[in-house]
């Protein structure tokens, strides 16, 4: 598992954004440091696999053969672990600029929950979450969010901006950044090399 506070790499999740060195800010004190429990790892293993089928199957591509979407996986786990939402990009397939991983994630678990309050619940991603999508993690209630690679174009997590912790939001999810770092992060500067 990587270390997001031991200067490793992010990838953007715009188009023709490549992966760069980035070392995270330690006064904004995401957990990147401290020890990530097994079931955090094997979850994210979870959502790399979630994302990088996406990159290598036909549900992906938009209308007509169109562009690929990135491949970027979440999840949402309940309090015990169990997956109760999963999503990948659609925003290409779907034709939907809300289509982001996290955002399909989080609407599966509230039709499982069968509310939009997913308190107890953990978001976990294999790409540090935009404002849209760590907005919608502090709007859900949210008790933790979990990222894998960090963006250091869009991230709203601790990179450009930091949403869950800004003193002035009214919820305040615990933020874990760097899990399974560099695997993320090769599987983002794959696709993006593919397509040069």
């Amino acid at each position: 598992m990587g270390s997001g506070g031991s200067g490793g790499s992010g990838a953007g999740r715009g188009e023709g954004a490549q992966g760069a060195d980035r070392v995270p800010d330690p006064a904004l004190e995401v957990r990147s440091d401290l020890p990530v429990e097994e079931s955090l790892v094997t979850a994210m293993r979870e959502a790399l696999d979630l994302g990088t089928s996406l990159a290598g199957g036909s549900e992906g591509l938009g209308v007509l053969g169109g562009r690929p979407d990135i491949p970027i996986g979440a999840l949402v786990l309940a309090a015990d672990g169990a997956v109760i939402g999963r999503g990948v990009n659609r925003r290409e397939s779907d034709h939907d600029p809300s289509g982001h991983a996290e955002i399909v994630a989080l609407r599966e678990a509230g039709i499982a929950r069968g509310g939009w309050r997913l308190s107890g619940c953990t978001l976990l991603v294999t790409l540090e979450p935009c404002a849209m999508c760590a907005g919608a993690a502090v709007q859900a209630r949210l008790d933790r969010i979990v990222f894998g690679a960090w963006d250091r174009k869009a991230g709203a997590c601790g990179s450009v901006w930091d949403l869950p912790r800004d003193r002035l939001s009214l919820h305040r999810p615990e933020v874990v950044g760097g899990v399974l770092e560099a695997e993320c992060a090769s599987s983002l500067r794959a696709f993006f090399a593919a397509r040069r």
